[in-house]
């Protein structure tokens, strides 16, 4: 009943979500002019930067059907297989390697693909300041070889070459960075006929010739960021396919005939710690941070059971999974131990946070279990943007501790990729956290241990990546509190061959509607 209650609110904004897809026709299938099928989607996030080097949820999620990498990513089990490459990279030595573009390959203006369009997006994404170059750094250089073939030089062997090409996005070489934000041109199965913080349409790429072809004839995103919208557009037969469901909404959606899934995912809550700023300097009062607060309550709570607490850097679900031999679990006389032994008491402290809804229902249990061992804590939430260039972007920035989301793996499930997204040579650690500064010689061991990991298979690497989440859990610098569930909606009247995915975004090659 309270959730009846609450969607009833929101009346007034399910009636917009279905004026902005009246034209459209409404839910999927066929259009009401007869125009062809055409799938509705209503997602979480808006942005307004939908170049290929973006990393908003919005256009990211959308991108996926419009760009290609040389590999695609299928985010359902993070398996990679060609796009735009004709087929796996072929080995000239170790360090060498040539990879051919799929024959006729074009943009959607017409345009054939080149090697040199490769070239430049590398370019692009690893260029100064570009936070994707931290993706590439064991690629030395790539140049064409010819029109169609693309010759990667490596700084050393690499054993997730595949998968980090997937994340490199092409546009031509010649297009404007600017335009590109605002209407990227793709190689992909769909093209941009729209684009905005309102809506975003894609059609049919007449010229794609891949092997991932367009199944509908529309592809409508309507961005509604507040829970209440998105689920009356579900509910109004509006949308076909709803990001992010709220977990208090699950059974009432199902109730309505929806296929409701919740995936373990990445996606988590972190706890960030100012280490330029004493107590936080000091990694036992970090990790008595961690221990005093009940994830499992938290989880049992204020996230309605679809999260899993935290043990290691990794989640429970990736292969390279470690449990840490720095104990962080729940207890909150260790966690008070810890900072007696680090001669910290009547620590006063303002609690940062972006003002995600799920981030804010935790608030008061994590408020109130630091104040169990002797901290007295303040609140502040804002929007992530203005947290970011107000708050941590800064020149020696005052903050002391942040709880914010993040989920990298929308890039993949490479440890390489979710480790160093928060913790290697970039403004998290520069600026954000502060641990190049306050403790180089840790970071430096790190990303040794990355560079190293990177470099062998199978046991070797489990092995490697373990030294990682040990050192970053006894660091403590940026942990995550929770892995949240991915929780995504179909309607299985609506839409065929939909899958859910564990990160943001909504990966929709290959779904039709019925």
């Amino acid at each position: 009943m309270r959730m009846r209650k609450h969607f009833a609110t929101g009346a007034a904004l399910a009636a917009a979500a279905a004026m902005a897809l009246t034209a459209c026709g409404g839910g999927g299938g066929t259009t009401a002019s007869g125009a062809g099928t055409e799938l509705n989607v209503a997602a979480a996030y808006t942005s307004d930067d939908f170049g290929p080097l973006t990393t908003g949820a919005l256009p990211m999620g959308t991108n996926w059907q419009v760009l290609e990498g040389l590999y695609r990513l299928n985010r359902t089990d993070y398996s990679v297989s060609p796009a735009l490459a004709a087929g796996d990279p072929v080995k000239v030595s170790d360090t060498e390697y040539e990879i051919s573009l799929r024959d006729g390959a074009k943009f959607s203006d017409g345009t054939d693909v080149t090697a040199e369009d490769v070239v430049a997006a590398f370019g692009k994404a690893t260029a100064e300041g570009s936070i994707f170059g931290q993706f590439f750094t064991f690629i030395d250089s790539m140049e064409a070889k010819d029109t169609t073939t693309v010759t990667v030089h490596l700084k050393h062997p690499f054993a997730s070459l595949k998968e980090r090409l997937a994340i490199l996005m092409v546009t031509p070489a010649s297009a404007d960075a600017a335009a590109m934000k605002s209407n990227p041109i793709g190689s992909g199965p769909y093209k941009y006929t729209e684009v905005g913080e309102q809506k975003v349409v894609a059609v049919p790429n007449e010229y794609y010739n891949g092997n991932a072809p367009a199944t509908v004839d529309t592809i409508n995103w309507l961005p509604l960021k507040d829970d209440t919208p998105r689920l009356s557009a579900a509910y109004d037969g509006t949308v076909d396919v709803v990001e992010s469901v709220p977990a208090s909404a699950q059974e009432d959606l199902t109730s309505k005939g929806w296929k409701v899934d919740a995936k373990p995912g990445y996606g988590n809550a972190f706890m960030m710690f100012n280490t330029q700023k004493a107590p936080f300097d000091k990694p036992e009062v970090r990790r008595a941070f961690l221990r005093a607060i009940n994830r499992q309550a938290l989880i049992d709570t204020a996230l309605d059971g679809q999260a899993v607490p935290a043990t290691s850097f990794l989640p429970e679900a990736n292969p390279f999974y470690k449990k840490p031999s720095t104990d962080l679990s729940y207890d909150k006389d260790a966690a008070a131990k810890l900072l007696s032994d680090a001669g910290v008491s009547g620590l006063t402290i303002n609690l940062t946070t972006t003002d995600h809804p799920w981030i804010v229902a935790m608030v008061p249990q994590i408020k109130a279990d630091l104040e169990a061992i002797g901290v007295t804590v303040t609140h502040e939430a804002s929007a992530s943007n203005a947290m970011y260039s107000n708050i941590t972007d800064v020149d020696n920035p005052t903050y002391d501790v942040i709880i914010a989301p993040g989920d990298p793996s929308v890039f993949g499930n490479d440890p390489g990729i979710i480790m160093s997204w928060w913790n290697g040579d970039n403004i998290w650690s520069k600026k954000r956290d502060g641990w190049q500064v306050s403790d180089p010689d840790s970071f430096n061991q790190l990303q040794g241990i990355i560079e190293e990991a990177g470099q062998v298979e199978g046991d070797a690497a489990k092995a490697k990546w373990g030294e990682a989440q040990d050192l970053l859990a006894e660091k403590t610098v940026l942990f995550p509190l929770v892995f949240r569930n991915v929780i995504t909606g179909s309607n299985p009247e609506k839409v065929d061959g939909f899958e859910p995915i564990a990160c943001t975004g909504l990966q929709l090659v290959g779904v039709s509607a019925k």
